[in-house]
């Protein structure tokens, strides 16, 4: 495994970080492909074993028992300076704002609740999950360095935003000396390469670390024509993203496929080596064993300048899909996948 700086901080992470949406309770949240506890902890062990000790999740994630998972398997594993936890909050919801709950607030709230899923007492990355168009970004801000402060959380990244946004939140907290965005989550791989716009020249210019999420595309850059898998079946937000451009990315997929056989390597492999010339770590989703492998062995796949080239060419432009095609003041009023589900927000 190969480690690096996680852009301005002094955090050393593996060139993979391990997604762990796949896990927690598949009948308590917002997916039904997810896998239990048992197979998480195997997956979770397996992934230390072979180098990884960057795990990124969510408080969204199947009602908090993705971090309860996570957590626990860590406690076990691990030592807790050996790892680098990353977890997201949600937006202030209409009931919170009626109950007069502040962005600070909020954000406390939803880190405590995190760090009780957990069982850990500070997170290494805190992460603004999408942009929230109700609580001024002030308050968010501010809230996010009263948890830096606090030793809640050592940095803090956001995720589903616009490069303008992201510029505009580091200059407000340069200019009141609030804790900065380091890093950034958004939806990048090589049949979705919309970041490349702005996002990936100011993160090249200012040193914020990309993590991308979806590095796979929900699997499909890891499976041939007629392949399938659980998730491929029953991932319904994943088939919103992508079955509409299937036609235009089946081209891409099949040059990927082309140079697995190739290199006598698995299109897992050829997919995430092409993305980690582009990005600090990929969060790449795990609910197999293979999985893992395919993504530690891809650190050290170097890919010439000619194979890039042939990857790369057949890309068109695509419309934003997802959690960021929902990033407008009207489409963020509308219901997003993401919600804390079941679980019991801890109230200060």
């Amino acid at each position: 495994m190969q480690y690096t700086k996680l852009g301005n901080s002094q955090l050393q992470v593996s060139r993979i970080c391990m997604g762990c949406m796949g896990f927690g309770d598949a009948k308590n949240g917002q997916h039904s492909w997810t896998i239990d506890e048992e197979h998480a902890r195997e997956i979770i062990r397996q992934g230390l074993e072979q180098g990884i000790n960057f795990f990124d999740t969510a408080i969204a994630y199947q009602s908090g028992t993705s971090e309860q998972y996570l957590g626990r398997a860590l406690r076990d594993f691990a030592k807790r300076e050996e790892v680098v936890v990353a977890t997201k909050f949600l937006p202030r919801t209409p009931e919170e704002i009626a109950a007069g709950i502040t962005g600070q607030q909020h954000v406390e709230q939803m880190i405590d609740t995190s760090l009780k899923n957990l069982g850990l007492d500070y997170v290494d990355l805190y992460i603004y999950h999408m942009w929230d168009y109700a609580t001024p970004l002030y308050d968010i801000l501010d809230g996010l360095n009263r948890v830096v402060k606090k030793g809640k959380a050592r940095y803090i990244g956001i995720s589903n935003c616009f490069a303008y946004q992201l510029a505009k939140a580091n200059s407000l907290a340069e200019r009141e000396g609030f804790a900065p965005f380091i890093s950034v989550q958004g939806h990048y791989n090589l049949i979705f390469r919309e970041e490349e716009r702005e996002m990936a020249k100011l993160c090249a210019e200012d040193n914020i670390a990309m993590t991308p999420y979806s590095a796979l595309a929900g699997g499909r850059l890891a499976k041939r024509p007629g392949e399938t898998s659980k998730r491929l079946e029953e991932d319904s937000y994943a088939k919103f993203k992508y079955d509409a451009t299937a036609g235009q990315d089946s081209i891409i997929l099949q040059r990927v496929a082309e140079l697995a056989d190739k290199r006598g390597v698995s299109m897992t492999e050829i997919s995430l080596a092409w993305l980690l010339t582009k990005v600090t770590a990929p969060v790449v989703g795990a609910t197999k064993p293979q999985h893992i492998q395919g993504a530690v062995k891809a650190v050290d796949l170097v890919l010439t300048p000619e194979e890039i080239a042939y990857l790369e060419e057949p890309y068109l432009p695509h419309k934003l899909v997802g959690v960021m095609a929902q990033n407008t003041p009207a489409a963020a009023q509308e219901p997003h996948v993401w919600s804390t589900g079941s679980q019991k927000i801890q109230r200060g």
